[in-house]
């Protein structure tokens, strides 16, 4: 039984997934950040061209 606690102790796998899931999470949030800023901006771009074109 000590031995299995020992292992388990020293086995940092979960750990590496658990850090991978969050690097995963955060570069996700950064992309749906991003892409929603440019396609606000295109938007906004189009209804310009938009209204210059109805003029």
């Amino acid at each position: 039984m000590s031995q299995f606690l020992k292992s388990f102790v020293k086995n940092e796998s979960g750990a590496t997934a658990i850090e991978y899931g969050l690097i995963a999470a955060g570069i996700s949030v950064v992309i749906i950040t991003a892409v929603g800023t440019v396609g606000d901006n295109l938007i906004a771009k189009f209804e310009d061209i938009a209204e210059k074109i109805a003029e």
